[in-house]
């Protein structure tokens, strides 16, 4: 079973693409609806919380709700990669 069209990608590289973009990890990993479904989510509690908060507040604070699904969506994007990455490399050991 070595067709390399159906090899996953690296889950370190989903990793580091997720960590820069918000849900573009999900995309890697072949979940473009989820991925936008992320993205949307981040962007709009970011705002959501940008509204709420004072000026006084710090950048963390004043982005709070994207943040928090920015990780939830690295999380999720290094998971899937993960178990998708492990269960390839099992398919390919040959039979004893």
């Amino acid at each position: 079973m070595s067709d390399t069209a159906k090899r996953p990608p690296n889950p370190y590289v989903v990793l580091a693409v997720a960590s820069v973009l918000t849900g573009m990890g999900q995309v890697i990993n072949g979940q473009a609806a989820r991925g936008l479904m992320m993205a949307f989510t981040a962007l709009s509690l970011a705002w959501v919380t940008y509204n709420l908060t004072t000026p006084d507040h710090s950048f963390v604070g004043r982005y709070a709700g994207g943040l928090m699904i920015q990780a939830i969506a690295l999380m999720d994007a290094y998971r899937v990669a993960r178990f998708r990455w492990e269960t390839w490399h099992q398919t390919e050991q040959p039979l004893r």
